[in-house]
């Protein structure tokens, strides 16, 4: 459908692509700087895809926590006053004295949601939901050197497509489900992403074999779902490793991910950076928590007792190859003790096979694209300040949230460190739009500053 014109004729200091927790922290910054200087505001609009604010609805399984202190939200690490913190949600709720009784740091996932989605709430003129940003490209032929101005295309529920004019591009489409290659999901073969949705349009009774495929906090989570829900079903847990590692959460190793720790990853030499990678991807790739692995050995531990068998593990164990029909899957299982394979028919199949980090080179098009600079293993470069690094003489800016693990570090796909750093990118648009006015229009730049 061709472009039905456009949304509007103002020029936008920041659009930001998606509305996940590392862009609504953004809006939160950006809004809270707008407060301090509410004659020169931050022009900005974020488009999401999704109709309604949602984040990883499918996985808000019953009593399942987060992995971070309820501190880690969107914005007390930036500003402890911020009315957008975990606390005041908390105080809003009627619920802060109850919370503090509880005597726990970690908020459950259903808990953290409902936070999220009061934040949402409170930045709704700031967001534009069912609206899918397809593509970005430079503004050429006005004239400038370089160009410094990008242009937007959104399009809407409708199929409408509409174009936004911004100085810069705040990426935070989020990770990507991952499947296994050569498998495709379907009714009955199933990523974690999908698995609430997918399982609530079953009837439970008719499901009497159910696998799950992985090592991580999800497949485990998703394993004791199933036992719990499905008294009648045999549950497999197909693991590559020996069963579950678990997650180093102590407070050295947690220190990976402190906002500090972010300058002396950029900054570090290539062998400090694999350092960080070999001895802390124990932190949060592959592993679960110790009290998720205590709950999944206690029930297997019972059944022993009662000579039952209902939860099976398959340890060192890989799949082959997946044959799906209307009914369910008939899965091929490697073991990697002895390389023999075996057959299992199942009525469900769910892979929590990971995520792929974002791309922006989707959205931007090699045309674009090729105006920035990639490293020797073919990975955008990205400046301190989370923009990318331009090959030519562009001033306008392409900012990534997430996708920086290979230039920021562990935390740059995790919610520990979203505060500091959306801080850190609001700050670098001000900055970069004071030096612009400043060159322009001195007198009226010095009093924005």
């Amino acid at each position: 459908m061709g472009i039905t014109g456009r949304r509007d004729q103002e020029i936008h200091d920041v659009v930001g692509i998606g509305f996940g927790p590392s862009n609504m922290s953004l809006a939160i910054a950006l809004k809270e700087h707008g407060a301090s200087a509410p004659d020169h505001p931050v022009r900005s609009h974020f488009f999401e895809r999704q109709p309604t604010f949602g984040w990883h609805r499918n996985m808000l399984l019953p009593s399942t926590t987060m992995q971070i202190s309820f501190l880690k939200d969107l914005a007390t690490f930036r500003n402890p006053m911020s009315r957008f913190s975990f606390v005041s949600y908390l105080h809003a709720s009627n619920r802060l004295v109850q919370f503090v009784n509880n005597q726990s740091f970690i908020p459950t996932r259903q808990e953290f949601h409902q936070y999220l989605e009061w934040a949402a709430a409170g930045l709704s003129d700031q967001v534009t939901y069912g609206a899918e940003v397809t593509s970005i490209r430079p503004v050429t032929g006005s004239g400038a050197a370089a160009p410094d101005l990008l242009e937007v295309e959104v399009r809407s529920g409708d199929g409408a497509v509409s174009v936004v004019t911004a100085r810069n591009v705040v990426v935070s489409t989020g990770l990507v489900p991952r499947m296994p290659q050569g498998v495709t999901a379907g009714e009955r073969v199933w990523h974690s992403s999908e698995f609430l949705t997918r399982f609530n349009a079953l009837d439970p009774n008719g499901l009497r074999r159910v696998a799950v495929v992985g090592a991580g906090q999800s497949a485990a989570e998703v394993t004791r779902f199933l036992y719990d829900s499905l008294p009648h079903a045999e549950v497999c847990a197909v693991i590559p490793s020996y069963g579950y590692s678990v997650a180093d959460d102590t407070p050295f190793a947690n220190q990976v991910f402190d906002p500090d720790t972010v300058d002396e990853y950029y900054f570090a030499a290539e062998g400090a950076r694999d350092a960080f990678w070999r001895y802390h991807r124990n932190t949060n790739y592959s592993v679960v928590d110790a009290d998720v692995i205590r709950s999944l050995y206690q029930r297997s531990y019972d059944e022993q007792v009662r000579g039952t068998e209902r939860l099976r593990f398959r340890n060192l164990t890989r799949v082959d190859a997946v044959e799906s029909s209307g009914s369910g899957a008939r899965v091929v299982l490697r073991s990697l003790l002895d390389d023999t394979t075996k057959e299992l028919a199942v009525d469900a199949l769910v892979f929590a096979s990971g995520y792929d980090g974002l791309d922006p080179a989707r959205l931007l098009g090699d045309d674009f694209d090729r105006h920035f600079q990639r490293d020797a293993a073919g990975r955008h470069r990205v400046e301190r300040d989370y923009r990318l690094v331009a090959t030519s003489g562009l001033t306008c800016g392409v900012y990534l949230q997430g996708g920086t693990e290979h230039s920021h570090g562990l935390s740059s796909s995790l919610l520990s460190n979203i505060a500091v750093r959306s801080g850190e990118i609001a700050d670098s648009i001000v900055l970069r739009r004071t030096e612009r006015e400043l060159g322009r229009h001195p007198e009226e730049a010095s009093k924005a500053a």
